[in-house]
């Protein structure tokens, strides 16, 4: 029964890479089937409903968002107590954090559907592109508990250490869409609703993997009770409501985005779109890093290991930096390809030659900000989070991408955005030095965490 720290020891480097790669293999597989659903939308020769999926995208990265912040509470607190020698706790930490997105994604679906036409309308949407948008949001968000589960069932099996698991959860889903996609997109002729239908399924289907071996490889939940929720609550809140805040604040700032393009016409949101659907999938290693490197952090800040946290952090960043390099050259080899694949011409083509160009090099102080992020929520500074990612996707945001765009249209809208994230990325990187000089007093670091967590565990022993 794999419940041991497995990161107190051993290569740190080694550590990361595994658990990154190991994680983006079923990150690349659900980003894979969001590149071919687009492409087969695509095949349908509307653009309308190329633009749909975009502004749906942008709606759904903020309730995905707000579940990614609740398992970062579930994994970060996990991780420490196992680091800590406190399995029980780890469990129930656990069972409160999937029990509060289930709440939670009761509440905020209804609220979103209720608003979406405002939302939408904000987002530049109009017409039949909104109308279209409206049908697969409506399909799809009532899944958002089931999202909730899930994520937070993955973000413990990666507090154990275990990747692979948590690897084939992912994989599980992005398969059952990849092959009901087609099906239901052209063997049904559903074509938009098919492919939120597919994406429906395959929800439960990523929830069924995650779960078993949650449940019996590591009996990573207890049962669920509001009792054990109001023990937890304290600590759960410290880390997932900044957390949470962390995490949406990427889709403002995508909103951001898309409402700059949208004056450039539907070609230009249809090229983001795309772009939307490829940055992921080419840099799914990156966006696996921050779930990744966190556990890491976490067992070793647990054990009180901290020139090993010291360690993990540079080793993440150093890590970045070679990997988006070396993604960056391959985009650019393939540029051509991938924009014949999509048939894109005009403004489409414009942006997709332009990301694969220089500007994904810029993901490298994406990277720094993610890398930064999972080190605070780890190290009980979670706030850091959310200040650094408020202020990119605002500050850092908007200004750019205005001036950008009066400058050199839709193309200066990604440039701007590019701009913003080199600035963030240094701040990051001090405050990120800032926190590792104070690791030798570490209840001085993180006393609110720290005693909520105290207050939890005397709750359930009494």
């Amino acid at each position: 029964m794999a419940q041991k720290a497995v990161f107190l020891e051993g290569s740190l480097m080694r550590h990361v890479s595994v658990m990154s790669f190991t994680a983006s293999i079923g990150l690349m597989a659900m980003f894979a089937v969001d590149f071919v659903d687009m492409l087969f939308i695509s095949m349908l020769g509307n653009q309308a409903l190329a633009a749909a999926i975009g502004y749906a995208g942008t709606i759904l990265f903020f309730t995905n968002s707000i579940n990614i912040g609740l398992s970062i509470a579930a994994g970060s607190l996990a991780a420490r107590s196992i680091g800590a020698d406190d399995i029980p706790a780890a469990r129930s930490y656990a069972t409160s954090v999937a029990t509060l997105g289930v709440i939670i994604g009761l509440i905020v679906p209804p609220l979103v559907l209720f608003n979406l036409s405002t939302i939408l309308g904000f987002l530049g949407a109009e017409g039949e592109v909104a109308r279209l948008a409206t049908r697969y949001l409506t399909i799809i968000l009532p899944t958002m508990p089931i999202v909730a589960i899930g994520i937070t069932g993955m973000a413990i099996l990666r507090a154990f250490g275990d990747a692979r698991r948590s690897m084939f959860a992912t994989l599980a889903g992005g398969v059952v869409n990849a092959v009901l996609d087609p099906l239901f997109i052209f063997g049904f002729g559903l074509g938009l609703d098919g492919a939120a239908i597919a994406t429906v399924i395959s929800r439960f289907a990523m929830l069924a993997a995650a779960m078993y071996p949650v449940l019996k490889v590591h009996q990573g939940f207890t049962r669920p009770s509001l009792f054990g929720v109001r023990g937890d609550l304290a600590a759960v809140s410290a880390i997932a409501a900044p957390a949470v805040l962390t995490n949406i604040a990427t889709p403002v700032g995508s909103a951001i985005v898309t409402r700059e393009i949208a004056q450039f016409g539907t070609d230009a949101v249809a090229g983001m779109a795309v772009i939307g659907r490829l940055m992921p999938l080419a840099f799914a290693v990156i966006l696996a890093l921050s779930g990744a490197i966190g556990p890491i952090v976490g067992q070793n800040f647990g054990a009180r290991q901290f020139d090993r946290v010291k360690g993990a952090y540079n080793a993440g960043i150093v890590f970045a930096g070679v990997y988006v390099v070396l993604a960056s050259a391959v985009l650019f080899v393939l540029r051509g390809p991938i924009a014949d694949v999509f048939e894109a011409q005009g403004m489409t083509l414009t942006l997709i030659y332009l990301f694969c160009g220089p500007l994904a090099l810029a993901s490298f102080f994406n990277a720094v900000i993610f890398v930064g992020n999972a080190s605070f929520n780890n190290l009980g500074h979670p706030m850091y989070s959310s200040w650094i990612n408020w202020g990119r996707n605002t500050i850092g945001m908007w200004p750019f991408v205005i001036v950008g765009a009066q400058y050199w249209g839709a193309s200066g809208v990604l440039i701007g955005q590019a701009a913003g994230g080199v600035v963030f990325a240094l701040i990051s990187w001090l405050l990120v030095r800032r926190v590792s000089e104070g690791l030798l007093h570490p209840v001085e670091a993180d006393p609110f965490v720290e005693q909520s967590r105290l207050h939890a565990l005397s709750g359930r022993n009494r």
